[in-house]
């Protein structure tokens, strides 16, 4: 699995008025790990992220499959 960097910028900027200490709180990460992943200094392929994304995709009805590449 593997983040989809500009969509989740994008669902920051629309869900979270483009705050992404908000949007860290919410996927339950620190927002240092978020920065470095959205700045391209961390791989995107965090299980914890990427679960975390799924399961807020899943309570908002989001589609996930937007949000993370699956092999």
């Amino acid at each position: 699995m593997e983040v989809n960097i500009e969509a989740i910028e994008q669902l920051i900027k629309e869900r979270f008025r483009n705050n992404k200490t908000w949007f860290a709180e919410e996927m339950g990460i620190n927002y240092s790990y978020l920065h470095l992943i959205l700045n391209g200094k961390r791989k995107p392929t965090s299980d914890k992220f990427c679960n975390a994304i799924i399961q807020y995709c899943k309570n908002n009805d989001l589609d996930y499959r937007k949000y993370i590449f699956l092999p």
